[in-house]
């Protein structure tokens, strides 16, 4: 990541304080650099986004493509009011968008909350506004729901780490759950960043408590 250039900011700028943006989104191959599949909607049949904001989305990209019933992945910009921003826009703070990977799956092979656990496990979410020394709003944790189902089922799952958490004694939950608007592909060189880059920067593993699925005792 570009350590630096984040806005260490408390709160996500408003539509009036955002950068402009631009009405062009950015140029895309399309392929997904690993498997070849589309990047680019129209999506199969049936088939949903998980959208999570968990950090730097490097490495956040790289857990939700290794899961099985996952067609397709890609990384983008979020939440915020800035239309098509950059990278360099997006670091600035200023354009209230989070860092996202975004999982396109068969809910028929893998659910929603099956998508949360890895989630949940590999970044911190009591974090407020960063993750580890990515510092900034854009690194925020943040989960942007497609419809009244997702919604519940990512509210129940958030209530059931959070008991898992307590239980081993750590912080509450900063992680915010909101409907998914506006969804932006960031830049060619950031898809699939650690499969073109193997040895490139991922603050992600294992962070402090299993996620134990609805349902289980």
């Amino acid at each position: 990541m570009m350590f630096g250039l984040g806005r260490q900011a408390a709160e996500v700028v408003g539509p009036g304080e955002a950068l402009p943006g631009r009405d062009q989104p950015v140029r895309l191959s399309g392929a997904h650099f690993v498997h070849g599949r589309s990047i680019l909607p129209p999506w199969p049949e049936g088939h949903e986004l998980a959208v999570l904001g968990m950090g730097c989305f490097w490495g956040a990209e790289r857990i939700l493509w290794q899961l099985g019933g996952v067609t397709t992945t890609f990384v983008g910009y979020a939440g915020g009011h800035t239309p098509n921003p950059t990278y360099r826009e997006v670091c600035t703070g200023q354009t209230g968008h989070a860092e996202v990977a975004v999982a396109v799956f068969d809910p028929e092979v893998i659910t929603f909350e099956a998508v949360l656990g890895p989630f949940w496990e590999q970044h911190d979410p009591t974090q407020a506004m960063r993750q580890g020394n990515d510092i900034g709003t854009q690194y925020r944790s943040i989960v942007l729901t497609s419809g009244s189902e997702q919604e519940r089922v990512a509210r129940a799952s958030l209530a059931r780490y959070q008991e898992s958490l307590d239980a081993l004694g750590h912080g509450r939950i900063t992680t915010t759950i909101e409907p998914l608007g506006a969804l932006y592909h960031a830049e060619e060189e950031h898809q699939q960043y650690l499969a073109k880059n193997p040895g490139g920067y991922c603050n992600h593993g294992f962070c402090q408590a299993p996620y134990v699925p609805l349902g289980v005792a």
